[in-house]
């Protein structure tokens, strides 16, 4: 009889794994191992439940359902935000636990509707929640205070990046606390109550673009797609695993807003450079920096 070594991997017999089978006993034959694909005939229906249960993922369905309930109890409390860049988490982790699930059950069916459910209610939320308004046309906005709460992350270091760089160099930045009021003479962003704050389809950034007539520069176009993915991860992009990465950097080097605000800028400024390089016509001049 042969003997088994390193190990036996079993998956369903579907065309997607029996194809990524074949990918990996390739890989292994071309760097000097051996591997096999083989199909397993299964002899009774207790040997298929035993297959079967070595897949299932009730347990962490059911956690994530738990997680996912547990936010009810700040509706109309905390930031819808916040809430909604949790669920974004527990979205992902969804797909990562569905990914590996090849049996539907009642769990996966339960945690799937929750998230759903939770998810509308977010949206609902953000789209109702009142603001203020983009600053009048005409207004000043030269030399202003912009301010945006804690923590930093893609949406709030982007606009903030934006302000800096192509509507008030002059501005003074301003990070809040939870509680803490805004001034009265602000421009907020990214906030419950902001001037600037999320929609339904689109983050902060996007919103500034728009509102701001920036919509039309191809290379700040290119890197709203990011900040939405960052913030929603509803639309892959594929430069978004290193700008967060990058990002996450920034937020374990720095020891605090402003010298994160400082790394990410230099993210940024990176990304539009090389866009801008990709979207210029031929020939052209580079433009000054604003």
């Amino acid at each position: 009889a042969a003997v088994l070594r390193e190990g036996a991997f079993l998956l369903p017999e579907t065309p997607v794994n029996r194809q990524a089978l074949d990918h990996v006993a390739d890989y292994i034959g071309k760097n000097t191992g051996s591997a096999h694909v083989l199909r397993v005939t299964v002899d009774s229906a207790a040997q298929q439940e035993t297959f079967r249960a070595l897949f299932d993922r009730s347990a962490r369905y059911e956690k994530l359902a738990k997680t996912v309930t547990s936010f009810k109890i700040g509706y109309g409390v905390s930031d819808p935000s916040a809430i909604s860049r949790v669920l974004h988490k527990q979205r992902h982790e969804f797909d990562m636990i569905s990914t590996l699930d090849f049996f539907p059950s009642e769990s996966r069916q339960r945690a799937e509707r929750l998230l759903a459910e939770a998810e509308a209610v977010v949206r609902k939320m953000l789209v109702s929640t009142q603001h203020k308004g983009a600053p009048k046309a005409g207004e000043k906005l030269l030399g202003r205070i912009w301010a945006t709460r804690k923590p930093l992350w893609a949406d709030r270091l982007a606009c903030a990046w934006l302000i800096r760089r192509f509507v008030d160099p002059e501005a003074t930045l301003v990070w809040l606390d939870k509680q803490q009021a805004c001034p009265a003479k602000a421009i907020g962003f990214a906030f419950d109550g902001a001037h600037f704050v999320n929609s339904a389809t689109r983050v902060t950034f996007e919103e500034m673009l728009a509102q701001l007539d920036l919509a039309k520069n191809p290379a700040l176009v290119k890197i709203s797609a990011i900040v939405h993915f960052l913030e929603t991860r509803d639309a892959p992009v594929p430069e978004a695993a290193g700008v967060e990465t990058l990002l996450l950097g920034a937020g374990r080097r720095a020891s605090g807003e402003d010298e994160m605000m400082h790394e990410a800028e230099k993210t940024f400024d990176l990304l539009y450079e090389a866009y801008e390089e990709t979207v210029r016509p031929p020939g052209s001049a580079k433009p000054a920096a604003g």
